[in-house]
């Protein structure tokens, strides 16, 4: 990857690739020279922290090239993975709108490129489009929305119906083909990330993964994951979807 110096001479927001997925969409031509000023680029190798939980908010984080995970510590102590984050995706923007500190932490998970836009900047942004304002109000709905299915998920579905769907989620996001049989991609989480995400144990997820290698609907080698039948996979946790 190149130097982060080099890089952030060369790019800008009016060029960005990324911009059109996120919020900074609506932005006049004299938003984004505003956004571009605000902008510093940053890049991180996996397992380096791009913001720690309980720092004070010091902006908007844009990812560009990417994977970032979104952690929180529980009671124990023990770093817990809630989400990813891929190209397009801010994050910090909930702890920016309600004047609070990072309620969790971002680590890229991959060799990755993020901008920051300072929290001056945004809150000028946001105070001259209410566009803007309107965009992130969405996005945040949205996210309340996937956590209230994520809850419902975990209160009615088995370790292994949980697993499925993740598994479903993440072919959407990393499979090259779809409607190939055997659908085949590289997991970019760890056995562990991927037991934090189901809200289970290690132990379990390892179980799981031994009996869905055993019933044929899918196997796993290292990261690499083959699924001979998608629909197969489906019905894990979908069942009548297919009477």
């Amino acid at each position: 990857m190149p130097s982060s110096e080099g890089t952030s001479k060369k790019l800008n927001c009016f060029t960005c690739q990324r911009r059109e997925r996120n919020e900074w969409c609506v932005l006049s031509d004299e938003e984004l020279k505003m956004l571009d000023r605000g902008r510093v680029t940053k890049e991180y190798m996996p397992g380096e922290v791009i913001f720690h939980e309980g720092d004070a908010c010091r902006g908007v984080y844009c990812l560009e090239v990417g994977l970032v995970g979104v952690r929180k510590s529980n009671a124990d102590g023990n770093s817990i993975l809630l989400h990813l984050n891929n190209p397009g995706d801010t994050m910090g923007y909930r702890a920016l709108l309600a004047g609070e500190e990072y309620r969790a932490s971002g680590e890229a998970l991959e060799p990755s490129r993020v901008c920051l836009i300072d929290a001056a900047t945004v809150r000028t942004l946001l105070t001259h489009n209410p566009a803007l304002g309107l965009r992130y109000l969405t996005r945040v709905s949205q996210n309340l929305g996937s956590a209230e299915e994520k809850i419902l998920h975990n209160a009615t579905f088995s370790v292994r119906a949980r697993f499925a769907h993740l598994l479903t989620v993440l072919v959407d996001r990393y499979a090259e083909s779809k409607d190939e049989s055997p659908v085949e991609f590289e997991l970019p989480l760890s056995r562990h990330d991927l037991a934090s995400m189901i809200g289970t144990t290690p132990e379990s997820m390892s179980r799981t993964i031994a009996k869905m290698e055993q019933d044929g609907i899918a196997t796993f080698s290292g990261r690499r994951v083959s699924i001979p039948l998608l629909e197969t996979l489906v019905q894990e946790f979908e069942p009548e979807h297919f009477i």
